[in-house]
């Protein structure tokens, strides 16, 4: 499914991009199932096709003019349910370049994927990019990488050049921007990671624990040393037991964590359960505020990048257990 290995049958990559490697002529692995790259060159700006927002707005970075870049999934929509439309299969199939986060985040749209790549496109999971031995594996994901890692951003600073290597094999002649738009917006990535790390610091040890609706923040629990309890497993199709409610309530009361958060893509029905709970056993525990866990916010807000995504969900959660953050934010372009 993809111009360099078949990303469907592969959960991860073999290759371990550094930040520093963000240069270019950085060389890229082939095998055998490799596709030729285009025998023409493509016309500009050619049709890019992105699943999540996530990967969408990395994609347009590193593109710039040279590609028209559409994102199928939207603010609030959960990738892990998400089942393509008739429209989404046509963008596909009428697309050059397609592609998606991986890890299995995508499930139910691995057919079209599919048959975007058996259509002749260009279609590659940018994953691909992270070493397996980076990966998380939860247990209750039976075996399988935890698909969250742009919450990370100095892992996902490597999908960077992930996109930056197949956007050149795709298009040549636009190598040059191509190396520059990614380089510029790694270093972008590099601030934010910085901020994060800063005012994350700043939260009280006995406070680092972050309970949100489901387990999408482990690879942000490893980076800035949380404690990261989700009430849902990784994908959002598990459902939480009485058990797990009554022993994340255990976890509130004991520890006397202040909030808890909800997230844009998943339901507040276990939230409010949290709460209720702590309350009648004599703890006030406050929603935090809402999280983007698979989805970054509205279209055009600067939530609705990844930066922006990240620098809400860094400030926020600071901001609610107790740290010290700017109110809106790294760039004081939050929404108030």
């Amino acid at each position: 499914m993809t111009s360099r290995s078949h990303p469907l049958r592969q959960l991860a990559g073999a290759i371990a991009l550094a930040i520093i490697a963000l240069v270019p002529g950085c060389g890229r692995s082939t095998s055998q199932a490799d596709q030729a790259p285009p025998s023409h060159a493509p016309n500009v700006p050619y049709t890019l096709v992105a699943t999540v927002g996530m990967v969408a707005d990395i994609a347009r970075a590193v593109a710039g003019a040279r590609a028209h870049v559409v994102g199928l999934l939207g603010s609030g929509v959960d990738p892990h349910l998400y089942k393509p439309t008739r429209t989404d299969i046509a963008a596909l199939l009428e697309s050059d370049v397609v592609l998606y986060s991986g890890l299995r985040l995508e499930g139910r749209m691995i057919d079209a994927l599919d048959r975007a790549a058996q259509a002749g496109r260009t279609v590659h999971a940018v994953t691909e990019a992270l070493d397996e031995s980076t990966l998380l594996h939860p247990e209750q994901f039976e075996g399988h990488p935890d698909p969250h890692v742009w919450m990370d951003p100095s892992m996902w600073a490597r999908v960077v050049g992930e996109i930056r290597d197949v956007l050149t094999e795709y298009d040549p002649a636009g190598a040059t921007s191509y190396a520059e738009h990614a380089e510029a917006f790694t270093t972008e990535l590099a601030a934010l990671d910085a901020y994060a790390e800063r005012v994350l610091a700043t939260v009280p040890d006995a406070q680092r624990v972050l309970v949100t609706a489901h387990d999408a923040f482990n690879y942000f629990g490893r980076r800035y040393n949380f404690e990261v309890v989700g009430i849902q497993g990784i994908s959002t199709e598990s459902e939480a037991g009485v058990r797990d409610i009554e022993a994340i309530v255990d976890l509130l009361v004991q520890r006397r964590i202040p909030a808890v958060f909800v997230e844009s893509t998943v339901s507040e029905r276990n939230i409010n359960a949290l709460i209720t709970g702590a309350r009648a056993r004599g703890h006030e525990v406050a929603i935090g505020g809402n999280l983007y866990s698979d989805a970054m916010g509205e279209p055009g807000a600067y939530e609705g990048t990844y930066i922006g995504m990240i620098d809400h969900n860094v400030t926020t959660i600071a901001r609610a257990l107790g740290g010290d953050a700017p109110e809106r934010g790294m760039q004081g372009k939050l929404t108030p």
